[in-house]
């Protein structure tokens, strides 16, 4: 039985796969719309740069900065780890 409900659902994502790909239509990319002014492309550093180095470059300062900001350096345990327990 599971090899049935694989092969049924192996044939539907293959289908949905296929139907998607036939339905969207890359060739109709190349029409340029009316007022469509496409400026000049990034060179590979630029894209680096702007979708990879300053992205993480941010979160670096986000990071920096709640943990030079954290004001809760007083931290003690609560919890049963710190119970003297006599047996």
């Amino acid at each position: 039985m599971d090899k049935k409900n694989a092969l049924r659902a192996g044939a539907l994502a293959s289908g949905t796969t296929l139907m998607m790909l036939l339905m969207s239509s890359p060739a109709l990319a190349l029409t340029r719309d009316d007022g469509d002014d496409p400026g000049k492309g990034l060179s590979v550093i630029e894209t680096l740069g702007l979708y990879v180095l300053i992205p993480l470059a941010l979160f670096a300062v986000i990071a920096g900065l709640v943990f030079v900001l954290d004001s809760s350096h007083d931290r003690h345990d609560d919890t049963t780890s710190n119970v003297d327990v006599k047996a």
